[in-house]
């Protein structure tokens, strides 16, 4: 199972960005999907989660009303919709994909497929 993410860039406070990753190899409408983030020196820190039919959905209080994810199953892919980014945003962005499809893991311990990230910078 392959995850590749994409969308990322510099952007100024009070921007949006609109990060996408694509799933292949596996059975993507069985799957949950989550966003992390990692700044270095920092765990990886939960963003958003999504069940495999999208009933659920769970986002870190750290964003909950500026971002948004969603998924297109006919696509294989998720996204993470970002606005009114922050300085401290600033992180490489992964997506992760559960296997088991259940809920809306918040733990990345939960995951078991994941991208290579993509840098999101917020500065001005």
């Amino acid at each position: 199972v392959q995850l590749v993410e994409s969308g990322g860039g510099l952007v100024q406070p009070e921007s949006s960005l609109r990060l996408s990753c694509v799933v292949s190899g596996g059975t993507f409408g069985y799957y949950a999907m989550g966003w992390f983030r990692q700044t270095p020196g920092k765990e990886r820190e939960f963003v958003a989660a999504i069940s495999w039919n999208s009933a659920d959905i769970l986002t870190a209080p750290s964003v909950r009303g500026r971002f948004t994810i969603d998924r297109d199953n006919a696509r294989n892919t998720v996204y993470l919709q970002m606005n009114s980014l922050k300085p401290e945003d600033t992180a490489v962005y992964y997506c992760a994909a559960d296997k088991y499809g259940v809920g809306t893991p918040t733990d990345s311990y939960d995951y078991d497929y994941w991208g290579q990230g993509t840098q999101v910078t917020v500065s001005s």
